[in-house]
């Protein structure tokens, strides 16, 4: 399997599909690469180069006690991007993903970079202070943290309700995507899954999203229960220049997985990065 060894020692692995112009992929927590493979396989049919990793401390990378924020995160992707010398890259990131393709730009830049893709994306801060009111209380995030560490098996269980909008009316989502949550988010170190909740929650990419000076696609579901589209999208499309921005009607925090929804993100992905 092929990995890149970061400048800390840790290894990250990644796949890489294809030829053409590469498409980078981060994944949301607590998953893994292997959320992306739909899409993946998608722009490879289509003439691109599919590239996903795992993040530090989920699947099949190392599980280092540190670097867990998003700063080490933004710089294993910037080192993933310098080794296998990609240019022209097109990023996209889902959930915490989005949070580490806008902050790979605010440190990196985008000397590399063609265009991104925000999927219903943490930017620009989801926790609620006196200058985020539409953000969450913290107890949000304390109480996931109490899940994590109590008993994350179950845990992980019961939050891929909320992530696939299982939860609501009419919903069709299948077991073996419940099953998938599930075993992806094992496969998480429980520090590195601890670690990243704060990283997803607390860190603020305002100024971040003010160095995107590139084609940039910030999609959101209207009925996402992980990150707020309110707190997030909204702003994110504001703060971004000449942002393109799709809200998707009743979709759930994982509609890239979901149907009817995916089919809608799947062509909305490939027309933007054909365009």
């Amino acid at each position: 399997m092929p990995f890149i060894t970061t400048k800390d020692g840790t290894e990250i692995f990644y796949k890489d599909w294809g030829t053409g112009q590469p498409v980078v992929f981060s994944h949301g927590w607590p998953l893994n690469a292997d959320a992306w493979d739909p899409q993946a396989r998608l722009v490879a049919d289509h003439g691109f180069r599919a590239i996903a990793h795992d993040r530090r401390g989920h699947g099949r990378s190392g599980q280092p006690w540190n670097g867990n924020d998003l700063d080490t995160y933004a710089d294993d992707l910037a080192q993933l991007i310098e080794t296998l010398d990609l240019r022209d890259v097109i990023l996209v990131g889902h959930s915490t993903g989005g949070g580490e393709v806008t902050r790979y730009i605010g440190r990196h830049g985008t000397g590399r970079v063609a265009k991104a893709v925000l999927l219903g994306a943490i930017p620009p801060l989801m926790l609620k202070t006196d200058a985020n009111p539409e953000g969450l209380p913290v107890e949000v995030f304390d109480e996931i943290r109490a899940g994590v560490a109590a008993d994350r098996s179950q845990f992980y269980r019961d939050l891929s309700q909320n992530f696939y909008g299982a939860n609501r009316p009419g919903s069709k989502v299948s077991q073996g995507t419940h099953d998938s949550f599930w075993m992806w988010s094992m496969q998480v170190g429980i520090k590195g899954a601890y670690d990243c909740i704060k990283a997803f929650s607390e860190s603020d990419l305002t100024e971040d999203l003010g160095r995107f000076d590139i084609p940039t696609l910030i999609a959101h579901g209207d009925d996402d229960q992980i990150v707020p589209f309110v707190a997030s999208a909204a702003k994110s499309s504001e703060l971004v220049k000449d942002a393109t921005f799709k809200v998707y009607p009743g979709a759930p925090h994982g509609l890239a997985e979901v149907a009817p929804y995916n089919e809608v993100f799947n062509a909305d992905l490939l027309a933007f990065i054909s365009s």
